[in-house]
């Protein structure tokens, strides 16, 4: 372990990396199958092309998470950046529903 980390911030470093990323990958997921629902592209294919891209997203997201030097930084942009997509994709699905 490197001097002057604590085993706290590790640990929140690792659940930043598993349960953050996947979060915010949710949220680009359910973004980007409302839009392209929207857009009219059909549901499946909308959902195919979004699962590929996550796990890309979800390996570089992971290893940011790793690298980046504010542990804080890493935490805002994962959450908000997930409540944001998954609060947009949740008002595009209501409004594609009618």
């Amino acid at each position: 372990m490197m001097a002057g980390v604590s085993p706290a911030a590790v640990v929140s470093r690792i659940l930043a990396a598993i349960f953050g990323c996947y979060a915010f990958v949710w949220g680009v997921v359910a973004l980007g199958v409302a839009v392209l629902n929207g857009a009219g592209v059909e549901y499946h294919a909308a959902e195919q092309a979004m699962m590929i891209l996550a796990f890309v997203l979800y390996l570089v997201l992971f290893l940011w998470a790793f690298s980046a030097a504010s542990l804080w930084r890493v935490w805002l942009v994962l959450a908000l950046g997930s409540a944001l997509m998954l609060a947009a994709a949740w008002q595009l699905q209501r409004m594609i529903i009618g």
